[in-house]
């Protein structure tokens, strides 16, 4: 088969359109995916796996990547980044505290979003729409602006207690999700959730919390000619040589007519992409 480009695996960039436009990250450089939708592809493990961080070889990828070393001194693998709300930047004790200048002390969202149901998440202003796209929601809709991480973990805590934050990727990649009515189920939490939301305007002030009203909802397509009746994963440690017909693309999947692969988890991987 042709090779079309080998080098270290990234979480693939994509951009808002319609549908989503996806590029798969190798090293250096991008492969544009959407045109090789319907094509046969080969993507295989060259056996070697690169830290994300400090390019060293590593046996085994910790949290989607870091080699061991980096895993345990990384403030970007610390457990406040999946519980934001255990943020300890305050406290003086971060453990880089110019990254966290850069990545919890700036403005986040909260939203709400339509991924295999309704669901609320929090990102960086920043990374509005990428992250609705990288957990392949079809709806999402900001509802509060905040001014660091830890606040927004106080908010998503807030809404937690009368919706999930999780996303059922397996209904997700079988694209049966039907829509919501995002401006509803926000004006229904908001009612719920008004008296804590206010506690939390008293705690942190007008200026750091701002509830976004007059926002519509982002609809979003994602390039899938097909989506699985069965979703199976496909493992790149199991099987080093994946192959199969491309049908789609959502989230950070890739879909094929042999199953599934989220190409996030093989983070510093090294390998090869083919067609034909």
């Amino acid at each position: 088969m042709p090779e079309i480009q080998r080098g270290q695996l990234h979480k693939m960039r994509s951009r808002l359109d319609n549908p989503v436009a996806y590029f798969m990250v190798l090293g250096e450089e991008t492969v544009a995916l959407n045109s090789l939708i319907g094509e046969k592809l080969t993507i295989e493990f060259l056996g070697q796996i690169n830290c994300v961080h400090c390019g060293r070889n590593t046996n085994k990828s910790f949290n989607q990547g870091y080699c061991y070393p980096c895993f345990q001194k990384l403030a970007q693998c610390d457990s406040c980044v999946i519980s934001p709300e255990k943020c300890h930047y305050d406290a003086g004790t971060c453990r880089e505290p110019v990254w966290g200048d850069e990545f919890c002390m700036q403005d986040h969202i909260v939203y709400l979003a339509n991924s295999s149901g309704l669901k609320v998440g929090i990102t960086r202003a920043s990374q509005v729409p990428t992250r609705w796209i990288d957990q392949g929601a079809i709806q999402a809709l900001p509802i509060i602006r905040v001014r660091s991480r830890q606040q927004s973990g106080f908010a998503e805590i807030i809404f937690k207690r009368h919706v999930t934050d999780r996303t059922n990727w397996r209904a997700m990649l079988k694209g049966d999700v039907d829509e919501i009515n995002l401006e509803d189920e926000r004006d229904r939490l908001m009612e719920l959730c008004e008296k804590e939301l206010e506690d939390l305007v008293h705690q942190f002030g007008l200026h750091a919390i701002s509830i976004l009203n007059g926002v519509s909802a982002v609809s979003i397509d994602y390039p899938v000619q097909h989506f699985p009746e069965k979703v199976t994963s496909l493992n790149l440690d199991k099987d080093p040589r994946i192959e199969g017909t491309l049908t789609g693309i959502k989230g950070q999947y890739l879909i094929f007519d042999t199953g599934v692969i989220n190409l996030r988890k093989y983070s510093g991987y090294q390998v090869a992409l083919a067609t034909g």
